[in-house]
């Protein structure tokens, strides 16, 4: 099962998570204007270099950038995550598109796609079954994430800290033939649960996994290693327990 962790900026951090046995290591190009991060560039590289998947956030959609931004720093996977609208046909299409061209230019690329689910015991307010199964044929992994009224980043949806719909991500589960990872909320105290009950092919989790300042609240960019290593050891657990249970089954 992949074990996913953003928002890491640096190589040390990266180094260290890969050696306590993260998978997908995620980073952020945080604006179109300063595209280009050296620091990140390494930390990319450092990933790769100790044998995992570097994931890379470009938030911004203009496919020339991002086409840009993948050569610069070539991640093994890029990672869309726009706060997209079912309604809106126009934009999907452009989405689908802009990965369908990506994936044409750079064939060895990953493409990862943030599909929105709301918070439990809300209403779906879009068709995301719908939406996944337009994106599914340009995308090589989808991710679940929380979508709330007010996003923390505008435009984009994640690093909320609020636990998506589990129903709902089983059901993406269940109707995709690619790797859907579940994140949305994920902490070391609710991964086993998230795991049992939606079954997903990952794990990602961030703003659960970070470290907290004297108010209690938590630091972007910031890891508390401890949560980590928790976090990965209940994600085992869980994925254990689905084998054994298939085991007995046949």
């Amino acid at each position: 099962m992949i074990i996913q962790i953003y928002e890491i900026q640096n190589p040390r951090d990266a180094e260290l998570l890969v050696d306590i046995g993260v998978d997908h290591v995620g980073s952020v190009i945080l604006s179109r204007k300063e595209w280009k991060d050296p620091v990140i560039k390494k930390t990319v590289r450092r990933v790769q270099e100790k044998g995992g998947r570097s994931a890379l956030i470009p938030l911004f959609s203009d496919l020339d950038a991002v086409c840009r931004a993948v050569d610069y720093y070539q991640p093994d996977i890029i990672h869309f995550c726009e706060d997209i609208h079912h309604s809106d046909q126009d934009a999907v299409r452009g989405f689908i598109f802009s990965q369908g061209e990506l994936k044409s230019k750079f064939p060895e690329l990953g493409i990862m796609r943030s599909i929105p689910l709301p918070k439990k015991g809300e209403p779906a307010v879009l068709n995301f079954l719908e939406l996944a199964r337009q994106f599914e044929p340009v995308s090589d992994y989808f991710l679940t994430d929380t979508r709330v009224l007010n996003q923390p980043v505008n435009g984009f949806i994640g690093i909320t800290g609020q636990t998506c719909d589990w129903r709902m991500a089983a059901s993406l589960v269940r109707s995709c033939s690619i790797p859907v990872i579940l994140a949305g909320g994920i902490t070391p105290e609710n991964a086993f649960d998230a795991v049992i009950r939606v079954r997903p092919a990952g794990v990602d989790s961030c703003t659960g996994t970070n470290a907290q300042g004297a108010d209690g609240r938590p630091l972007r960019f910031q890891k508390d290693f401890n949560k980590v290593k928790t976090l990965i050891s209940e994600v085992r657990r869980g994925g254990a327990n689905i084998a054994k249970e298939k085991k007995e089954i046949t």
